[in-house]
């Protein structure tokens, strides 16, 4: 499976213009700040999966009673 199978169709989707990013010219430091900014990004993103998740949950178990 590539990578590329995972990404939005879109070849302007703000993901696949992150991913193909030449990381090359970074310095230490701003490769250092990339990272932080990813990590946020992703606990960011596993918050709105997780409140997804139990609001499903929650409405479901509200609609079987």
């Amino acid at each position: 499976m590539d990578l590329d199978d995972d990404l939005p169709n879109k070849g302007d989707d703000p993901l696949t213009r992150l991913l193909k990013q030449d990381l090359g010219p970074l310095s230490v430091s701003e490769l250092d700040a990339r990272i932080a900014a990813l990590e946020t990004e992703i606990a960011r993103t596993r918050r709105t999966k997780d409140n997804a998740v139990n609001h499903k949950a929650s409405a479901e178990a509200l609609f079987r009673r």
